[in-house]
């Protein structure tokens, strides 16, 4: 049975509808979006963001227009991008791109660019829409907010190889325990997982859309592990120590991450007692994200756990994130974020602990908000005695 990652055509039309419900409302007459990833959920054009600008120009009436660079045009049609295709020669080129854009569509009365756009290219769009009254605009992130049922299935199948991926890190370090030989190394093991998640989708996906990190992971051992965020080294795992495997894939352009933190041979008192404290938080917290509860309200739930176990000094981050899109996107389970979870909402949970010198802790899901409570899209088993090799 084959996947197709590609979203229908109904999917943009009822996204635009919904951004232009926005703009409606705050009185804008176009909108124009150079985010990659803005890029993408309107049009499903997935490219590699560099130096020259890639945007979508949309009109509250009309169809909408993607600005590309002539040596993406065709790759933009390959993909079947939902708007019309604009090409500029090259970056920086004679003639701004935006100055291109310009000649080919009316200039509105009052329009606006995302949040994230740089200084210089509001600059560039004053210059070539000097008409135009122009101001910032959340509209289409407070749309990608909440994902559609068609999203949803993406991040399902994620969700399914992001969990089999965990499963072949394991076995490749099971195996090497058994045979009695050298462990891995961090970036051996995860090579193995990030090549074996794109193996599985290559075989049951058609129409794979790339994107910059299609399957990934950080992989870390020991002390190492303490450093939420380090790289993968050429450290070797070791018998008596923990291991992180934090892992994610993109289907469809729609991310899911999958993390558990393992240990090699019988765990200590202590090894135990952190990671116990750390899966409790991460229940709870999971528990918290339901319609209604604040971001920062499930945060402190979550983080409450290992404050109370006397762990507060080893806390390093916030509860986790939304996922998307992006890896890491909006709303952020963390003080300061009042945000109301609503149902399609999609985030991590993912409380750590991270004891300078010994280890880190970290467990992870990928949880969808519905009207009856959360529900987990990763799956991968969270005991202590299901973490042990």
């Amino acid at each position: 049975m084959t996947f197709s990652q590609r979203l229908p055509g109904a999917f943009y039309a009822g996204a635009l509808d919904r951004v232009r419900a926005e703009m409606s409302r705050e009185g804008l007459s176009a909108l124009i979006l150079d985010d990659p990833l803005d890029v993408a959920y309107l049009t499903g054009f997935h490219h590699f963001p560099n130096e020259r600008p890639v945007a979508c120009w949309l009109p509250l009436d009309g169809e909408p227009v993607l600005l590309v660079p002539d040596l993406e045009r065709e790759y933009a049609q390959d993909q079947r991008a939902r708007a019309e295709i604009v090409a500029y020669p090259e970056f920086p080129g004679v003639r701004s791109p935006f100055a291109v854009l310009a000649a080919h569509v009316p200039a509105p009365g009052a329009a606006a660019y995302a949040p994230s756009t740089s200084v210089g290219r509001v600059e560039a769009l004053a210059e070539a829409f000097p008409s135009t009254r122009w101001s910032a605009s959340g509209a289409l992130g407070r749309v990608r907010l909440r994902k559609l049922p068609e999203e949803i299935t993406l991040h399902e199948e994620a969700a399914r190889i992001a969990d089999q991926m965990i499963e072949a890190g394991v076995e490749l370090v099971r195996s090497a325990v058994e045979a009695g030989g050298e462990l891995p190394t961090e970036t051996e093991l995860a090579g193995h997982v990030i090549s074996h998640g794109s193996r599985l989708m290559y075989a049951r996906h058609e129409d794979v859309v790339v994107v910059p990190m299609l399957t990934g992971g950080l992989v870390y051992g020991g002390p190492n592990s303490a450093q939420p965020h380090r790289l993968p080294g050429g450290d070797r795992l070791r018998a008596g120590e923990t291991f992180m495997l934090s892992l994610g894939c993109a289907v469809g352009g729609r991310f899911v991450e999958s993390e558990r933190t393992f240990v090699i041979g019988e765990p200590t008192p202590e090894q135990a007692r952190y990671y116990e404290v750390v899966r409790e938080a991460q229940e709870t917290g999971t528990e918290a994200l339901v319609p209604g509860v604040t971001c920062e309200e499930a945060n402190r739930r979550c983080l409450a756990v290992i404050e109370r176990a006397g762990l507060a000094e080893h806390i390093r981050h916030r509860q986790g994130h939304g996922i998307g899109l992006g890896f890491h996107e909006p709303p952020w389970l963390s003080y300061g974020d009042t945000t109301e979870l609503a149902p399609g909402m999609i985030l991590s949970s993912e409380p750590g602990v991270y004891v300078p010198g010994h280890a880190g802790y970290r467990i992870s899901d990928t949880v969808l908000v519905t009207e009856s409570g959360p529900r987990r899209l990763t799956a991968y088993p969270r005991e202590l005695t299901d973490v042990i090799i």
